[in-house]
Order: C-alpha cells, then structure tokens, then sequence
C-alpha cells in the first residue's frame, strides 16, 4: 500500500475531529500527503481553486452540504479525481446513491485498516 499512496496527496472531507485524525494517522503511515476539508463547501472550494488531489475520502453525512451533493459539485470540477465515500449506512439503495453522485468506490464505517485501504486500491491505478 506504501508503494499506491507514497506522496499521493489525498483530501478528507469529514466534519468529526476524531475521524481525522484516524484516517489522516492511518494515510500519512503509508507517506501520503493529507489535507483536511471539515466542511463541504470548503473541499468545493479548494477543488475549485485548483488544488491538487489524487483522492478524496468524503464523508456522506456533513453538516450543511452533504457528501453526496459535494461529491457531485467536485465530479462536475474535477471528473478524473476518485472519490471514496465513507458511510455508515449500509443499505443498498444508499450506496447505490454514492455511486450515482459519482463516488467511484465506498467503505462502511466502522471499518478496519484493510477495508480502508481495499477501498483505495480499487480506485487509484
């Protein structure tokens, strides 16, 4: 996993603290790069203004502006950014709806290391 994230630069979107410093301890392990969004309308902007991702982690349930409509004002930005939706909803016409904002891939919350980092493998080539 070191060797796929190695300086990849990867955009979290998640509005608990707590969570970010989780996925942002388990990214920078494997020497990613990660910059922290708590707001939606904050990771639409640094999209917009040009930022560098090669991947965004986005929360589904934001305050605001949800992960799903983010996900589609970046997709309509930056179609070539993968987007990975962390949800904890697990219902099958709720990740059908992350598919369908544009989300190019998905991992439940909770979830492990190894869930995580399939999730990743599956949308960075």
């Amino acid at each position: 996993m070191e060797q796929i994230l190695k300086d990849k630069r990867i955009l979290v979107v998640e509005d608990e603290e707590s969570n970010w410093f989780l996925l942002r301890d388990i990214l920078e392990g494997y020497s990613a790069k990660v910059v922290w969004a708590e707001v939606g309308q904050k990771a639409i902007d640094m999209v917009a203004d040009g930022e560098h991702f090669d991947l965004i982690l986005m929360d589904i349930h934001l305050p605001s502006i949800d992960g799903l409509e983010v996900t589609k004002k970046i997709k309509s930005l930056r179609p070539d950014i993968p987007v990975v939706a962390q949800t904890a909803f697990a219902l099958d016409n709720e990740i059908r709806n992350c598919y369908k904002s544009g989300c190019d891939g998905h991992v439940l919350k909770p979830f492990t290391i190894s869930e995580l980092t399939t999730a990743i493998e599956k949308v960075i080539k």
